[in-house]
């Protein structure tokens, strides 16, 4: 018995380009071809997988690794704010580091900032 409803599918590779995650599909055929994605929690490594609706990806961006749930198969490689509408992003969200706390003057300390900071630094005298 065949489903009534089949479930509208396209090629992983062509849907990465379509989303705009990588710029051609040529990059997204080779980022498939390598076996850096993941559907379903499971490696592909054949640009022509199928996917659609309610597929999870798993794959590098960047220094990243993203995680999407893919929303919809899409018609076309839109505009971005089209893009986004074709899946919802699952990736953690990472805390930034706060930054390393900066000298407080402009620039260099002069040298009788540097005396000061010296004083500071001393052990007291007994």
């Amino acid at each position: 018995m065949s489903d009534p409803f089949p479930r509208p599918t396209i090629r992983l590779d062509k849907w990465l380009w379509q989303a705009r995650f990588v710029k051609s599909r040529t990059l997204a055929a080779a980022l498939v071809s390598g076996g850096h994605v993941r559907v379903n929690a499971n490696r592909i490594d054949k640009p022509g997988a199928r996917v659609g609706p309610g597929d999870t990806l798993t794959f590098p961006q960047g220094h990243e690794i993203r995680v999407v749930r893919i929303l919809a198969p899409g018609d076309r490689r839109g505009p971005a704010t089209e893009a986004r509408t074709l899946y919802e992003d699952l990736t953690p969200i990472k805390e930034i580091p706060p930054e390393n706390p900066l000298y407080e003057g402009k620039g260099r300390p002069t040298k009788k900032d540097r005396r000061q900071i010296g004083r500071l630094n001393k052990p007291p005298l007994e």
